[in-house]
C-alpha cells in the first residue's frame, strides 16, 4: 500500500530557496519513495515560480482565502507532484520571502490551504497524512485540529530551527477563522499573543527534529526558545531523525561548479579547486605546508551561527598560517568585521557578501576545512557537504553538529573514524584551540589525507532518514 503524504513548506529546493529547509523539503520525496510513500509537496506561489505556473492545471480555488481569492495549482517537482498556492496578493510580492508586515496571513493562508487539502476540500486529491515544515507552515496542523474537527488525517510538525517561531498579536486571532476555544494554553495562544509554531507544535499528532541531540537539547531552557516546556511535556512524541543530502546535488565526482571532479582515491585532484577559489578571493598562495590551510565559512552571518566570536580569532588563525574564504551575510555589524578583517589581512583572509550556489560548491571541493562554530544547530547541512567533499568540519559540539562528526581525538585518529574538529561551548579559546588542533592535523598529510576519507566515505545520504520518515508516517496512519 502506497502512503499519500502532503508536505507543506515555505521554499523547495530547487524552485525556491533561502537555507537548508528547502534543501530538505526537495530531497524528501525521492528519499521517501523506495518507502512505499507518495510526497506532494505545497509551497506559495512566489514570483520565481511565475514561469513553471504557467499553463499550470487548476486543480481548486478559493473564492476567499485570508481576504483573497486563490487557486491551487498543479506542476512537478522532479518526479513528484507539487502544489502551488496561487495568490498574488499574499505571494506575488517584491523583495524576500519573509519579513512583511502581513506575514502572519500569508503564512496562516498557507496552513489553510493545507489543512483543506488535507481534509479533502479538492475532490481529486486524497492524503493520508499532512507533514508541516517550521512556523511558515506550522498552521496547517493548528486547522487540522481545531477547523477541521471531522478530518481524520494525522499531521506531522517538523522543527528545523525552534528559534524562529512566527509570533504575532492577539489581534490577529479574530481573522484567522478558527474557533474561539483555540486560542488556550494547548492551542494557539502564546505569551498573550498567537504563536504559529507553538499552535502547530500542540496540535500535531507527532513532532520531528532534524537532529536526534536537538531533539533533547530543546527540552532545556537554553535551547527551547520558551518551547522548552511543550517540548518536554510532549516528549513521547518528539523524534529526532538527522538531515540527509541529496547525492545527486552534492557529490565532488559529478558536480559541475568544480573546477575538477575527484573521488576520495583523488584527493590531489582538489589542488585544481583550491586555486580557483585563491583566484576567487584573491587569497595568496603560500610556500611550505602546502601552502597553508584554507578554511572557509559558508554562512549566515549572525550570533547563533558564532559569528562574533570567528570574527574576534580572524587574527589569530592568520598568525597561525591559516587563510579564510568567506561567503555569506547576514547582520550589518558582522559583516563589517569580517571586511574589515579582510582589509588588515589581504591574500590571507577573502569576503564575498552574498550567496552565490555554484560558488559554495567550489569552496567545498577546494577549501581544506569549513568552520561552523554555531551556539546552537539543529541539525547543520554544510558540515554534511564538507564531509562529502572532504572539507573537514570544525564544529560546535552541539546539535546536529555533534550527532555527525566525529572528533579526531586520540582514540578516534587510532580507530580510524575521526571525520572532523569538535570544541565545546562557543567561545573565543574554544574555538581557536579547535583552529590550532586543525591547522596542527593539516601539517601531516597521511593524517589530514584520512580524516578527508573517512568523512567522504561516510554514509549522510537520505536512505536511513527516509526509512525513519516512513515509519514515522505508518505508525501514525496503522500502515505498519
Amino acid at each position: 500500500m502506497t502512503l499519500r503524504v502532503l508536505s507543506v513548506a515555505s521554499e523547495a529546493f530547487p524552485l525556491v530557496k533561502t537555507g537548508g529547509l528547502a534543501d530538505v523539503v526537495g530531497a524528501l520525496p525521492d528519499a521517501l519513495a523506495p518507502h512505499g510513500v507518495a510526497t506532494t509537496t505545497l509551497i506559495p506561489g512566489y514570483p520565481a515560480l511565475a514561469p513553471a505556473m504557467k499553463g499550470a492545471k487548476v486543480v481548486h480555488r478559493w473564492p476567499d482565502l485570508m481576504g483573497t481569492p486563490a487557486r491551487l495549482l498543479g506542476l512537478r517537482l522532479g518526479a513528484h507532484p507539487l502544489l502551488v498556492l496561487d495568490a498574488p496578493a499574499l505571494f506575488a510580492r517584491a523583495g524576500g520571502l519573509y519579513g512583511h508586515d502581513d506575514d502572519w496571513r500569508r503564512f496562516a493562508a498557507l496552513g489553510l490551504a493545507a489543512a483543506d487539502i488535507a481534509a479533502g476540500a479538492a475532490p481529486k486529491l486524497r492524503f493520508d497524512l499532512l507533514h508541516a515544515h517550521d512556523w511558515q507552515a506550522a498552521m496547517a496542523p493548528a486547522y487540522l485540529r481545531f477547523g477541521r474537527p471531522e478530518a481524520t488525517v494525522p499531521s506531522v510538525m517538523t522543527v528545523h530551527n525552534i528559534a524562529f517561531q512566527g509570533h504575532f498579536g492577539a489581534e490577529v486571532f479574530a481573522q484567522l477563522g478558527l474557533p474561539a476555544g483555540a486560542y488556550a494554553l494547548d492551542g494557539v495562544e502564546y505569551y498573550g499573543g498567537v504563536g504559529f509554531l507553538k499552535g502547530g507544535l500542540e496540535a500535531a499528532d507527532a513532532i520531528t527534529t532534524v537532529s536526534p541531540t536537538y531533539a533533547a537539547e530543546i527540552r532545556e531552557g537554553r535551547f527551547g526558545m520558551g518551547l522548552e516546556g511543550l517540548i518536554e511535556n510532549r516528549r513521547g512524541s518528539v523524534h529526532g531523525i538527522v538531515n540527509g543530502i541529496d547525492p545527486a546535488v552534492w557529490n565532488p565526482a559529478t558536480d559541475s561548479a568544480l573546477a575538477t571532479r575527484y573521488t576520495p582515491r583523488a584527493l590531489g585532484r582538489r589542488s585544481a579547486n583550491r586555486r580557483a577559489i585563491e583566484r576567487a578571493f584573491g587569497l595568496e598562495t603560500l610556500a611550505g605546508d602546502r601552502g597553508g590551510p584554507i578554511f572557509t565559512v559558508i554562512s549566515r552571518l549572525t550570533w547563533q551561527k558564532g559569528m562574533d566570536v570567528l570574527a574576534e580569532c580572524l587574527d589569530e588563525l592568520v598568525a597561525l598560517g591559516g587563510r579564510l574564504a568567506l561567503l555569506g551575510s547576514g547582520d550589518a555589524h558582522l559583516e563589517a568585521a569580517f571586511l574589515a578583517a579582510a582589509d588588515r589581512h589581504p591574500g590571507r583572509i577573502g569576503v564575498r557578501i552574498g550567496y552565490d550556489e555554484p560558488l559554495s560548491h567550489l569552496l567545498q571541493g577546494g577549501a581544506d576545512a569549513i568552520l561552523i562554530p554555531s551556539r546552537f544547530e539543529p541539525c547543520g547541512l554544510t558540515q554534511l557537504y564538507g564531509l562529502a567533499y572532504g572539507c573537514v568540519p570544525v564544529v560546535a559540539r552541539t546539535g546536529g553538529l555533534a550527532d555527525t562528526v566525529i572528533d579526531a581525538n586520540e582514540a578516534a585518529i587510532a580507530a580510524g573514524v575521526a571525520t572532523g574538529f569538535q570544541h565545546g561551548e562557543t567561545g573565543y579559546h574554544t574555538l581557536a584551540h579547535a583552529i590550532r588542533r586543525a591547522i596542527d592535523a593539516y601539517a601531516r598529510p597521511e593524517l589530514w589525507s584520512a580524516i578527508q576519507r573517512n568523512g567522504m566515505r561516510a554514509d549522510f545520504s537520505w536512505a536511513e532518514s527516509g526509512r525513519r520518515y516512513a515509519d514515522l508516517y505508518k505508525n501514525l496512519t496503522g500502515a505498519a
